[in-house]
């Protein structure tokens, strides 16, 4: 399992055991031992809001402060709200989106046409299983005939799929981020609500979740969806009409243009519990930050 680190920086160190001899028929080599140690950094994605709820660009690292646990640590790494994004479009693609998904659809096309050069974007489907129909590029006409070949048939297994899209995401570099569109109730998932909600909650990756239709009477998916938003600093949306997916679409890709990534090494804790994340912004009153909520020790 990886969990929401940003690159393992890997230390090698060589050591010869024995003589080292080379002739002309060969060499006999006694075996190099290669030792790895791993730095372990968390990352939090940031989005932050003034007083009159306008987004606030321009920051920099000296701005923010990281506190984990209520003790204060040190920044190791930053990426501004113009570094690139990689973000992870998950649709559902089950029976009951038949009537929906020309709505949706048009809606996620729109969403692509707003990305930066320099983002990357993957779309994937689910119904009984999960689908890659389009995997990261920066190629916009490419993702957007994927989405468009999109047929709505089968079941529904959405806490399985996005619990697999959170960990091919984790694989990404930098700033990253998952959408996720559904319309009825799971299914047909192996992992139960409590586990994809523990798995994306380790992940840190921030999810923006949409539900409507069927899925809005589960009162059980309902939460899990504001759960999952609200521990990775995201938002969740309960659509009540079609008419209101592309205005919604539109209010995350204004989101996701205004985020920040800051990274910092966790105190070495010996437990698993969960620890605490607070971010704050210097010299800025009564500021509005999104970020996740905390992540398990480990």
């Amino acid at each position: 399992m990886r969990f929401p680190f940003l690159p393992k920086l890997i230390v090698t160190s060589a050591a010869v055991l024995g003589c080292m001899s080379a002739g002309a028929g060969g060499a006999n080599r006694q075996s190099i031992p290669i030792f790895h140690s791993e730095v372990r950094m968390i990352e939090v994605f940031v989005t932050v809001l003034d007083r009159k709820g306008k987004y606030v660009s321009g920051l920099t690292q000296d701005h923010f402060e990281i506190f984990d646990n209520g003790s204060s640590c040190p920044i190791s790494a930053f990426e501004p709200v113009a570094s690139k994004l990689s973000c992870a479009i998950l649709l559902d693609r089950t029976g009951s989106m038949l009537a929906a998904m020309p709505v949706v659809k048009n809606a996620v096309l729109r969403f692509i046409d707003a990305f930066r050069e320099n983002d990357l974007f993957a779309v994937y489907s689910f119904n009984t299983s999960l689908h890659t129909i389009q995997e990261f590029t920066q190629d916009k006409s490419a993702a957007k005939q994927a989405v468009l070949h999109t047929i709505a048939q089968g079941a529904t297994a959405l806490f399985d799929s996005l619990s697999e899209v959170a960990q091919q995401l984790s694989q990404q570099k930098g700033k990253k981020v998952i959408v996720v569109f559904t319309d009825g109730s799971d299914n047909s998932s192996y992992l139960d609500a409590s586990s994809v909600v523990h798995r994306v909650k380790m992940l840190g990756i921030p999810v923006y979740a949409m539900a409507q239709g069927e899925a809005l009477q589960n009162v059980g998916l309902m939460k899990t969806l504001q759960e999952m938003s609200r521990a990775t600093g995201a938002t969740s949306f309960a659509l009540k009409k079609s008419s209101e997916v592309e205005g919604v679409f539109q209010a995350i890709s204004t989101d996701l243009q205004h985020s920040y990534m800051i990274a910092y090494t966790p105190p070495d804790v010996k437990d698993t519990r969960w620890r605490t994340i607070r971010v704050n912004v210097k010299d800025l009153k009564d500021a509005r930050i999104h970020a996740r909520e905390g992540y398990y020790a480990r």
